[in-house]
């Protein structure tokens, strides 16, 4: 993990060659954490993963509240499994 002053941005190669795919730079601006610079690679990954989790818990809801919800011998029947 590296932390880096806002102000370090100057030299942005500098900054750039810290950030590599599984470390991101975070940047602190008045010493407090204010933004992050990541791989396009990872974020695209991570974005993806939230969205995931995002269906996931849309149909456990759906199927908590009764909403739509077939059984797996359901579902291997309309597969013809």
């Amino acid at each position: 993990m590296s932390i880096k002053p806002i102000s370090d941005l100057r030299n942005y190669n500098t900054v750039l060659s810290a950030c590599t795919a599984d470390s991101p730079v975070f940047l602190t601006k008045n010493g407090r954490g204010r933004y992050v610079l990541m791989d396009v690679k990872q974020y695209d990954a991570i974005m993806a993963e939230l969205k995931l989790i995002g269906k996931i818990v849309s149909a456990e809801q759906r199927v908590s509240s009764g909403e739509e919800y077939i059984s797996l011998a359901e579902l291997r029947s309309k597969l013809g499994v």
